[in-house]
């Protein structure tokens, strides 16, 4: 069996992909892949991991968690999903991005330090990252969230860099957020595992999130008529569906932040941009991109 832990991170799929692979979850159990809802692990997990110590868990210890979190006997896959693995919104980017989240989810593997694991991680400009999970977390100022914080340097390949460093033997995937619409089914693919014999039903939620309903029956029209003959065309067609009939208010990202200017925007870009080409480089990691 291996543990797949989708990683989040926050402001990202908005737990789309869990959801979608709930919704599937009886099919995917007949390839081996196990999705149990979030309610009988994540507060389990944070507890175990916590009561450890930083100990590998006994056999018996490991037995009686997989016992509460699946009911059946033997799996492929064990998909756990939760954007708090890594760390609270809170502190995502106190001290760098998720910079504890490399020894978390150290502490999480030693739960079951005998299977073997997976990470799965979208990543998302930190120009749009940090006022999201600014928004998304509570009991912080604007000043106490951005402590310390220079957002410019902000970097996903030092949190990628320390979850293959620490956890050496786990392969990490990585996708950026901004191109999810594109490679929507191909992540749910790397994250689930199942074969391309198996449909998912509700896999165009997330593009139903930013385009018209007209143009999702254009787009499924089209396809009906004009089948993608492989994964390249069917990125061209959403691609040119969304360029026509995206809603502005979904896909247009207004940046207000206290103190924010046009030009700290556009360096955190470019270097978010250069940080993604060092991601696709690293050993151990596989990255999804259109």
């Amino acid at each position: 069996m291996r543990i797949v832990y989708h990683l989040g991170a926050h402001c990202t799929d908005e737990e789309r992909l869990l959801r979608c692979l709930l919704k599937n979850r009886g099919v995917l159990a007949e390839e081996g892949i196990i999705v149990p809802g979030p309610a009988k692990y994540r507060t389990l997990l944070r507890d175990t991991a916590m009561s450890l110590k930083g100990q590998a868990a006994t056999q018996d210890t490991q037995a009686l968690v997989l016992d509460q979190i699946m009911s059946e006997s033997e799996a492929e896959r064990l998909i756990l999903s939760w954007d708090n693995f890594l760390g609270y919104a809170q502190g995502a980017v106190r001290r760098g991005i998720y910079s504890s989240g490399a020894e978390r989810m150290h502490a999480f593997g030693l739960i079951f330090p005998d299977i073997e694991s997976e990470f799965h991680l979208a990543i998302r400009n930190p120009a749009t990252f940090v006022p999201a999970v600014f928004q998304k977390q509570s009991g912080r100022s604007y000043a106490e969230f951005m402590d310390g914080v220079d957002v410019p340097s902000l970097r996903w390949s030092r949190l990628i860099a320390d979850l293959r460093s620490i956890n050496p033997k786990v392969p990490v995937t990585v996708w950026c957020d901004e191109d999810t619409p594109l490679l929507w089914p191909e992540v749910l693919q790397a994250v689930s595992g199942h074969s391309d014999d198996i449909e998912l039903i509700d896999s165009d939620d997330l593009l139903a999130s930013i385009m018209s309903a007209d143009g999702m029956q254009r787009m499924a029209s089209y396809m009906q008529t004009h089948p993608p003959q492989n994964v390249a065309q069917r990125r061209r067609v959403v691609s040119a569906f969304l360029d026509k009939f995206a809603l502005p208010d979904q896909v247009d990202v207004e940046i207000e932040m206290e103190g924010w200017t046009e030009d700290l925007i556009a360096r955190t870009t470019e270097a978010y941009d250069q940080d993604v080409s060092r991601i696709m480089a690293m050993d151990g990691v596989t990255f999804l991109a259109p």
